[in-house]
């Protein structure tokens, strides 16, 4: 049996197990600010968009962040590594209401509802960023990555310091 066998023959519970394993080795990544293993959580090519919910709603495609490949995901880590300047910050992000809707040629579809929160050095803690990630998530060798990551984010509004990953 291959691996993208066993995955799609998994029970819905031993399922949902392994996409909240996934989501919480993504979001332990950011918060740890290991970036440079964030581009391994894509499949090559792969989708990374962080786009205001009204355009997304409406079929626009200006978006905040757009990221085609594991080679743009790359780029924004050495822009957050080497050439974007910023004070010190901490971010924490934090996954709920995770829904599986199901496989679909292969890839599965997930919902799940987000929120960011920032902490500036010399700053109470504030609500950063909230919204909604739809994904597609397949397998990729023995385990899950996603092909594709909306961040559709509910205010038209956000801070101009968007610079790490949702």
């Amino acid at each position: 049996m291959t691996a993208a066998e066993r995955f799609l023959s998994l029970s819905a519970r031993d399922l949902r197990f392994e996409v909240e394993e996934l989501y919480a080795n993504y979001i332990g990544c950011l918060d740890e600010e290991r970036f440079e293993e964030w581009p391994g959580f894509f499949t090559e090519p792969c989708l990374y968009r962080i786009i205001p919910r009204e355009n997304f709603e409406r079929g626009l495609p200006l978006s905040l962040w757009l990221c085609e490949n594991q080679g743009y995901l790359q780029d924004r880590v050495t822009g957050i590594r080497k050439t974007l300047v910023y004070g010190p910050r901490m971010l924490r992000r934090m996954v709920s209401a995770i829904r599986i809707l199901g496989w679909k040629d292969g890839e599965l579809e997930v919902r799940a509802n987000y929120t960011s929160y920032e902490t500036l050095t010399d700053e109470p803690t504030r609500v950063f960023n909230v919204g909604q990630y739809r994904d597609k998530i397949v397998v990729e060798g023995d385990r899950l990555k996603f092909r594709e990551k909306l961040c559709v984010y509910d205010s038209l509004l956000v801070p101009n310091s968007l610079i790490f990953p949702l």
